[in-house]
């Protein structure tokens, strides 16, 4: 694994104007729906964990309402009772950020950081917005452990780690080397995936039954 510099922060700022259509879409939604977050979302989870989640991108309704990743929409939904069912997290999931909730040895994030329309980032917007993936990963010092929702969470997570996307193809239920870290790969949790059966939940929670077993009760 390739050694990359980290950037000075792992978190953009509220206001971040590095990918000019995201930070329009943002204005629009915050002149709409003044009482929500619409701004970019920040990983959860202690940095010291062993296990990094990373997502596409926030959802409209969900993380880029509510201001934590994953809460509000139904990929939280399966993804937050996967998590409680292997030890990853303890609570109750409520979806929304005052639950209560509390994530262990886990942290969660996403490729990019605020909200696309459509929920389709632009390959610039994924590029751009790689610098804060980059550092959340060189902030995880106890770091063994990727789980990558999706192709693009895949392929951005390789770039984050110096690999080439050629060395490591994505295919769910995958694992792949890179170097102490070991990056699992799995179909995004989403309700269109989930709804067409190309992914269930069974197969969503064999990859965490993996990463369980490879890291240890």
């Amino acid at each position: 694994m390739a050694s990359l510099p980290a950037p000075a922060a792992a978190e953009p700022d509220r206001n971040c104007p590095l990918c000019p259509r995201l930070a329009q879409f943002r204005a629009q939604a915050r002149a709409r729906e003044p009482g929500w977050h619409n701004s970019p979302v920040a990983s959860f989870g202690d940095a010291t964990a062993q296990l990094l989640i990373v997502g596409l991108a926030p959802g409209l309704q969900g993380a880029n309402r509510t201001g934590r990743p994953f809460t509000g929409d139904y990929a939280g939904d399966l993804l937050y009772a996967t998590l409680l069912e292997y030890g990853f997290a303890k609570g109750l999931y409520q979806a929304r950020p005052d639950d209560g909730l509390k994530l262990v040895d886990c942290r969660i994030s996403n490729a990019v950081r605020c909200v696309p329309p459509q929920n389709k980032p632009l390959p610039i917007e994924i590029t751009t917005c790689r610098q804060f993936l980059s550092a959340t990963i060189a902030t995880m010092p106890r770091l063994r452990a990727i789980v990558a929702l999706g192709r693009i969470a895949h392929e951005s997570t390789l770039k984050a780690l110096g690999l080439r996307n050629g060395a490591a193809p994505f295919a769910h239920g995958a694992v792949h080397e890179a170097g102490a870290i070991r990056l699992y790969d799995s179909y995004h949790c989403s309700r269109y995936n989930t709804n067409t059966g190309v992914l269930t939940p069974k197969m969503f929670r064999e990859v965490f039954a993996k990463v369980r077993k490879d890291l240890g009760s």
